[in-house]
């Protein structure tokens, strides 16, 4: 057995409860940092700190309390650059500089695809509406504004009109964490997909691809991501070789991937990519399934500089190749309205293929439909070894889950 390490992790949400399970597991010893009292991870953990996950200083001083060989972060990318210079002053393994930033700023992705040839929407750095006026003339009554560095759709919003613009500007630079700037960008009307991949210091390995579907009062906000290795429709050969060309080429040289493209006029056009997995518990629960790798102890033995040198082949196995999943998110009834009763969960308990599920909701409380990727109102997660099992168990779900509002 490896000798025990100890390792930080931050922050301690619920999406890295699983990640601080995986280092247990391995006969690690886990520590969390997170600025909420009583964040989900902190159970899990061998020790736990209340602080500033942006501020390196508290992340340094406390990787030094506990001794730590590791700090890294899972699910979330926002921190990579308090995590980065924490590891850099501890004088651990990490990621370097440059990737740590253009796998987070959505700018500096924009200006990497342009340089190197791959299909991206047209953009522009913005500063002010005003800045954003001329752009949007020339996109045919529609485009996109984002912040350069947000997550779950936050600041996000598809514009119409220059009134638009001035409507959510102040929004959209709010959620801009470094700087007070944001991206306008062509509108892509098409299907949109994820990739979740790993990198390793020979190259990036594709492992599991979703087709998404979005919710009808906002396209921006996922309601169905459909994994499966081929697609009738769709090319995923070509997704594979797009992302694996992107990363290998890019300052990446170890870690998760996770991306997301969208297909319009013959082309798979990138959205953004993160040094990270899928968020909702696809890289934790999705990915291994589908590809039968074990992402999460690849990463920890990454991160305390195991196995680096050595050449792994992460090439999904035939046998894996005819599975399908499904992270399927519960759709608010009408407008919303407080919960007077819940159907069907004895169904999903019943269920070993759903592997997960949970309702961010109790009954009494009020609900409305999202406004975001954070306010969903629940979610399940199914692993199939075909997709014709799948369908049967979604159609069924469908069936079966009720919320009745008042």
């Amino acid at each position: 057995m490896n000798e025990s390490k100890n390792i930080v992790v931050t922050p301690g949400g619920k999406w890295q409860v699983p990640i601080v399970q995986k280092i247990k597991s391995m006969g690690h010893k886990a520590f969390v940092i997170d600025s909420n009292e009583g964040a989900p991870s902190f159970k899990y953990a061998d020790g736990h700190l209340v602080g500033d996950i942006f501020n390196v200083e508290t992340c340094v001083a406390y990787c030094k309390e506990v001794g730590a060989n590791a700090i890294l972060t899972e699910e979330c990318d926002i921190v990579w650059d308090t995590i980065v210079h924490a590891a850099d002053i501890l004088g651990i393994t990490t990621l370097n500089h440059a990737a740590a930033l253009m796998y987070v700023n959505k700018y500096m992705m924009r200006e990497y695809a342009q340089k190197n040839g791959f299909p991206h929407p047209r953009y522009k750095l913005c500063r002010s509406a005003v800045d954003a006026y001329d752009f949007f003339e020339h996109e045919n009554g529609k485009a996109i504004i984002k912040p350069i560095d947000s997550y779950s759709s936050r600041g996000v919003f598809v514009v119409n009109s220059k009134a638009d613009i001035d409507a959510h500007v102040a929004e959209t630079i709010s959620q801009s964490r470094t700087a007070p700037e944001f991206l306008i960008e062509q509108y892509i009307n098409g299907v949109e997909f994820t990739v979740d991949g790993i990198k390793t210091p020979f190259g990036h390995f594709t492992l599991a691809i979703s087709e998404k579907k979005h919710y009808k009062h906002n396209d921006n906000i996922a309601n169905e991501l459909l994994f499966t290795h081929e697609n009738d429709n769709f090319d995923y050969g070509r997704i594979r070789e797009l992302i694996d060309t992107y990363v290998d080429n890019s300052p990446l040289k170890f870690g998760l991937t996770h991306t997301e493209y969208k297909y319009e006029n013959g082309e798979f056009y990138m959205m953004e990519t993160a040094a990270r997995g899928g968020g909702n518990l696809i890289s934790s629960h999705i990915v291994p399934f589908m590809s039968g790798v074990d992402n999460y102890e690849y990463l920890v033995n990454c991160f305390l500089g195991n196995g680096l040198d050595v050449k792994r082949d992460f090439s999904v196995a035939d046998r894996f190749k005819k599975r399908a999943a499904v992270l399927k998110f519960f759709t608010t009834p009408g407008n919303g309205g407080v919960v007077k009763a819940v159907h069907g969960i004895d169904y999903i308990n019943s269920l070993p293929e759903i592997v997960s599920w949970k309702l961010n909701f109790e009954v009494g409380s009020s609900i409305e439909p999202p406004k975001n990727d954070g306010a969903r109102i629940g979610y399940y997660i199914a692993c199939c070894e075909s997709i014709d099992e799948l369908h049967e168990i979604m159609a069924n779900v469908e069936k079966q889950v009720a919320f009745d509002l008042m």
